[in-house]
């Protein structure tokens, strides 16, 4: 068992989910405590011991369930009686997928469904995986193929349709039209999650657990890729976004409490050491004063980083309170200001609908064109760059060979406090085809390549608490 648990919380590793040895032996005595037959006691044994916030919890479910599932089973006797109903009306003896075949599970679903039997559910869902789904050893195939393959014949949109009209009873009010709408929904997915159950435990008889595992692992929604995010991951990185920014601005705030020993006062020091007889052994300080950074962002909201400007910007303005004062351009082939598209109470989504709306940031074909929108923030809004700023460009230096105008990024870095450039690409793709990542970084105090929030926040706690150093003048 020891064994098992070692490669359970290395899988966890791998995943991303830092665990200590000491999670790792509080984990091991927290089994000893519960029942492990119960899957549910030892998942929530496992996942008290083990995860440490709500970010992580897809991840660890992901992996436990690839660890924990049971080799298909010959099932109690109750369910293996609903195994034989269901076969009964599902059409046993075949195992095919014809138009009957497909059609007597339906029918045995609807039952299922419809009365609530869990047990019967459970044993459709077997039939359905072993007539539709199409599994054969070896195949390396993931398991969402296999849910396509039985989902697709059974539609389930219909089903619930169905199930509605019979539930459903004349002269309902809306609420209670809305609950059984609900109810058949939430039965529904309870039959999905016994199709994902039943294709995993058999993928884990075949494969093996650790390869299995390694198809279900999830990145953590801190390391998604901005620039190829999903539907579902954009949604994950709108909740996670919040508490990663409340927890960056009560770190700032709290550095900057905290401060650091000012320089020395000279003068204070000579005093004090007048007791000692001029030996300066009790030195005096200055009290520290850190500055809160003024940010200018210069954003490409082009298709290729649209994404990526998103959650920069929103980053940005989520610890504004922890800034001197944040202004936001944003460009494709010329530039306009959106920071009055932000404010006290603005919902950012609206906010962000309302950038590529009515912002004016194309001019000519709407491709970027960075040459062209640095010489026109130059015009229009160089005023905005003081000696205290900090300016950030975010995009991926992508010119589609128009002049990169070079000379007014020149301008911009010497007037500013410090240049940096965020690049949502692989830095291995930077300098290719139409990039001139590296005349523009060559400008720039620092260049990074940020493709997730753990990076961009990262980057965001090094700005808003600068290092203490020179400043590069460009000529």
């Amino acid at each position: 068992m020891v064994a098992f648990l070692t490669g359970f919380i290395d899988e966890l590793r791998q995943a991303g989910i830092p665990v200590s040895m000491v999670e790792a032996v509080d984990a091991a005595r927290a089994m000893a405590h519960v029942d492990i037959g119960s899957r549910s006691a030892l998942k929530a044994a496992l996942g008290a011991t083990l995860v440490k916030s709500a970010r992580h919890v897809d991840s660890f479910e992901a992996a436990f369930e690839a660890f924990f599932s049971l080799a298909p089973p010959e099932g109690t006797e109750a369910e293996q009686l609903a195994l034989g109903d269901a076969s009964a009306v599902a059409g046993a003896g075949g195992g095919g997928a014809g138009e009957g075949d497909i059609a007597g599970l339906v029918a045995a679903l609807f039952l299922a469904l419809r009365d609530g039997d869990h047990g019967l559910m459970r044993a459709v869902a077997r039939l359905a995986v072993s007539r539709l789904a199409g599994m054969e050893p070896g195949r390396p195939v993931g398991g969402a193929y296999y849910l396509y393959r039985v989902l697709r014949p059974l539609d389930l949109d219909e089903l619930g349709k169905r199930l509605r009209s019979e539930l459903e009873a004349p002269q309902l009010s809306a609420v209670e039209a809305r609950l059984i709408a609900e109810e058949v929904e939430r039965r529904l997915e309870e039959f999905r999650e016994a199709l994902r159950a039943e294709i995993r435990r058999r993928l884990v008889a075949d494969r093996g657990r650790a390869a299995v595992a390694r198809t279900l692992r999830r990145p953590l929604v801190e390391d998604i890729d901005l620039t190829t995010v999903t539907r579902e991951d954009l949604s994950r990185l709108e909740a996670a976004i919040h508490p990663l920014t409340r927890k960056l601005a009560t770190r700032l705030a709290r550095r900057r409490r905290r401060g650091r020993v000012g320089r020395l006062d000279f003068r204070r020091t000579v005093r004090a050491s007048l007791q000692t007889g001029g030996v300066p052994i009790d030195p005096r300080f200055r009290a520290p004063r850190p500055t809160k950074p003024e940010i200018v962002l210069l954003t490409d909201i082009s298709g290729s980083v649209a994404t990526f400007a998103r959650f920069t910007m929103q980053f940005v303005y989520a610890i504004a309170a922890q800034l001197s004062r944040v202004r936001a351009f944003a460009f494709i082939d010329t530039i306009d200001e959106v920071s009055r598209f932000f404010g006290p109470g603005v919902d950012f989504g609206d906010a962000l609908r309302r950038v590529g709306t009515e912002a004016e940031v194309v001019w000519l074909d709407g491709h970027s064109d960075y040459g062209n929108a640095f010489g026109r923030f130059l015009e229009a809004d160089f005023d905005a760059i003081t000696p205290r700023t900090v300016v950030i460009v975010t995009g991926d230096a992508r010119t589609n060979y128009h002049d990169p105008n070079v000379a007014a990024l020149v301008r911009i870095a010497s007037a500013a406090r410090s240049l940096y450039w965020l690049n949502p690409e692989r830095r291995r793709y930077w300098d290719t085809g139409d990039s001139v990542m590296g005349i523009y970084g060559a400008v720039c105090d620092e260049v990074h390549e940020v493709r997730n929030l753990r990076q961009l926040e990262r980057f965001v706690e090094r700005v808003a608490i600068p290092v203490t150093r020179p400043v590069r003048r460009l000529a």
